[in-house]
């Protein structure tokens, strides 16, 4: 678990790292990485607007680098790499909030019963194909464990019951989601 001015400390970070990417004047630099930052390990970073409406998200689920610099990367990337999206704009930045997950290690799954919704995100691989749900997907679509494994599978470009079929494998992770509140930023 990382304290709270550990996960204060990734946020600035994230915003920051943002910022200076894409050239739009940035907020003050958050102090420089100790403790648990230093340690490696994966996170994804997950942009939302205003509304709740998703903005970008991108990330790795594992790293051997430190998460610090694992945060810097993928905030960067979720403004300005993810497919899905146009790349964020320096005016829209101060209106977006910033979610991070940091990622603990990988379990195979066996079982349903294995997953505990809401607490676990999923990996479904197979055929050269990954996809990969945080386990805020579950909660936030109303999922049940059989649900939240189909639609990993097809996430991962998989047929939904790929897993169950053995033609996928299947790993569960839990993860340390905090983010910012509501309201307006400093750019």
């Amino acid at each position: 678990m990382l304290s709270s001015t550990e996960k204060e400390a990734l946020l600035g970070r994230a915003r920051h790292a943002i910022a200076h990417a894409l050239g739009a004047s940035e907020p003050e630099a958050p102090p420089e990485a100790q403790g648990r930052l230093l340690e490696p390990m994966g996170a994804f970073v997950t942009l939302h607007t205003q509304a709740g409406a998703l903005r970008g998200c991108i990330g790795t689920l594992v790293s051997e680098r430190p998460l610090a610099d694992v945060v810097d990367e993928m905030a960067v990337s979720a403004a300005t790499r993810d497919p899905r999206f146009a790349s964020v704009t320096p005016e829209e930045l101060p209106s977006l909030l910033v979610e991070i997950s940091v990622l603990g290690p990988l379990q195979s799954v066996s079982a349903l019963d294995d997953i505990e919704v809401g607490s676990h995100g999923l990996l479904a691989s197979g055929f050269g194909r990954r996809g990969v749900l945080l386990p805020q997907v579950a909660t936030e679509h109303h999922l049940d464990a059989g649900a939240f494994v189909e639609a990993t599978c097809q996430k991962a470009g998989l047929p939904s019951d790929a897993w169950q079929a053995g033609l996928a494998r299947l790993e569960k992770f839990r993860a340390e989601v905090f983010s910012e509140t509501a309201g307006p930023r400093e750019p």
